[in-house]
């Protein structure tokens, strides 16, 4: 490893009598791609916040030194000119400026004292290469999509030649090709001498990138590990201070009556059209977690929306509930029957970001906060505050806005969301996605209380080690059939992969 291009040298940061971090130390060399992991909470975020000149010198302790030497970042600028860019969670575009005038902002090329609007064009679509985005300079920012405008914020920071790139969880927002597109950019960065900081809590990345991985947890370095010479497993015990065979509960159910039948199911996504769905039969027990998987596209999500009344046209087959059979696309009926559905997309379907978190949590049972038509208020903070509190709901005040809680908070509160309307069966899909290891451990024990409680759980999930650590038994589409079903403890990942491609390796009995 050459000599340390950045260092932090015992940095302690407090909030009033929060401390965020307690004696961090951290060093990232030319040319090199160095994670920071850790739960949301962890000192991640205030670690680079000081990086960046966000939190001036003065206002923690310890030492930031660049090539040796040591700098005092009074703000951004001082960060920028020590050749430091940091790309946040949160996007800092202007949205009613073009792509162009975005990236070039504050260096715009002129001529005889205007600005070149020929030129600024060229440079941005030279920027834009570098990120594979596609898109005209010319076009509104507002006009893009999120993964887009996190590419065009990728751009702008390249665009100022930095020697040392921030990232923080830079993927969040794009889509497959667009993440497989920028961890290339980042290992081409890494061959010209640019040194990488790399937070995210998806570890698959970390792994593909990064040289050395440093762990916070509690605000404290717990260790900085060689990437090559150790495993996720290790990492997430860092992270969580406990092994990762510990991080589902150890659930010891006994199932009850069937609560949740489907028999002969046969959808097509529009009338008219051949079936997508097909030959789909299952039951759910109460106190029981029907696992189901598959591969992008295989229809799980699909399967979900449409025993919720929320999506494609039901060619034939029945969905039962008690014994009562459900008519087809009918979400009211789902809900009275006892049926209620996390969605895998919180942002778009399960939350209203900027309303508060009492609103939120309650929005899917207004009839039981509500008297003569109006919304009881005394009710209302009453109903949410004891789900906020058994969720265990991080949040200033139940006004504040759910946007701007983290995303494991936020994935709390539209499950807490789907709880209040008291369902005999609970549809969570993708329930852990985009929210940290922590969060995803609280997650699972909460299915595990639900489960004890008799709750019956169908959980739709694309990691195979949550599908086999949660479910007492697993269903794998492939290209809409149950390609594959298996009971726990007699389902291996090779078995659970080779039917959701539709080469089963054997059917449990």
């Amino acid at each position: 490893m050459t000599a340390p291009v950045l260092q932090a040298s015992g940095i302690a940061k407090h909030f009033g009598g929060v401390i965020a971090l307690h004696g961090v130390s951290f060093e990232l060399a030319a040319g090199e791609v160095h994670a920071l992991c850790g739960e949301n909470g962890a000192g991640k975020s205030t670690l680079i916040k000081l990086l960046a000149g966000i939190h001036p010198h003065g206002s923690y302790e310890g030492r930031i030194l660049v090539d040796g030497q040591e700098v005092q970042f009074r703000s951004t600028r001082d960060a920028e000119r020590a050749g430091i860019a940091v790309i946040h969670q949160e996007l800092a575009l202007f949205p009613e400026l073009s792509v162009a005038e975005n990236l070039l902002l504050g260096n715009l090329p002129r001529k005889h004292g205007l600005v070149d609007w020929n030129d600024t064009q060229v440079r941005a679509r030279a920027l834009l290469n570098e990120v594979g985005l596609e898109v005209d300079p010319a076009q509104r920012v507002a006009d893009l999509g999120i993964g887009q405008q996190q590419l065009v914020e990728i751009a702008r920071a390249l665009g100022r030649r930095p020697r040392i790139l921030v990232l923080d969880e830079p993927t969040a927002a794009l889509s497959r090709h667009e993440t497989d597109t920028l961890l290339a950019l980042v290992l081409r960065l890494k061959v010209q001498g640019v040194a990488c900081v790399y937070i995210s809590h998806k570890l698959d990345e970390v792994f593909a990138l990064a040289d050395r991985i440093t762990v916070l947890r509690d605000g404290d370095a717990r260790g900085t590990l060689i990437a090559r010479e150790t495993d996720a497993a290790a990492v997430i015990a860092l992270m969580v201070g406990r092994p990762i065979e510990d991080l589902y509960p150890r659930r010891h159910v006994s199932p009850g009556a069937p609560v949740l039948a489907v028999r002969g199911l046969a959808v097509a996504r529009r009338p008219h059209e051949a079936a997508w769905l097909q030959d789909i039969d299952f039951t759910v027990h109460a106190g029981e977690v029907l696992g189901i998987g598959g591969l992008m596209g295989a229809g799980r999500s699909e399967l979900l929306l449409h025993l919720m009344g929320l999506w494609g046209h039901r060619l034939r087959g029945t969905v039962e509930i008690g014994g009562t059979s459900l008519p087809a696309a009918d979400t009211r009926a789902a809900m009275r029957a006892g049926m209620a559905v996390v969605t895998e997309d919180r942002k778009r379907l399960g939350l209203v970001p900027d309303a508060g978190v009492a609103f939120n949590l309650t929005l899917s049972s207004l009839r039981a906060i509500a008297a003569g038509g109006f919304i009881d208020a005394a009710a209302e903070a009453l109903t949410a505050g004891a789900m906020a509190t058994e969720l265990r709901v991080k949040a200033a005040t139940l006004e504040a806005p759910v946007g701007t809680l983290s995303g494991g908070n936020q994935q709390k509160v539209v499950i807490g969301k789907a709880l209040l309307t008291r369902p005999r069966v609970l549809l969570l899909d993708e329930p852990t996605r985009g929210i940290d290891v922590g969060a995803k451990v609280e997650v699972y024990e909460l299915v595990g209380r639900l489960t004890a409680q008799g709750q019956a759980i169908v959980l739709v999930s694309s990691e195979l080690p949550e599908l086999l650590g949660m479910s007492d038994r697993i269903l794998m589409l492939h290209d809409g059939r149950i390609g594959g079903e298996f009971n726990r403890g007699e389902a291996t990942q090779e078995a659970l992969l080779s039917a959701a491609m539709g080469r089963p390796a054997g059917r449990a009995a």
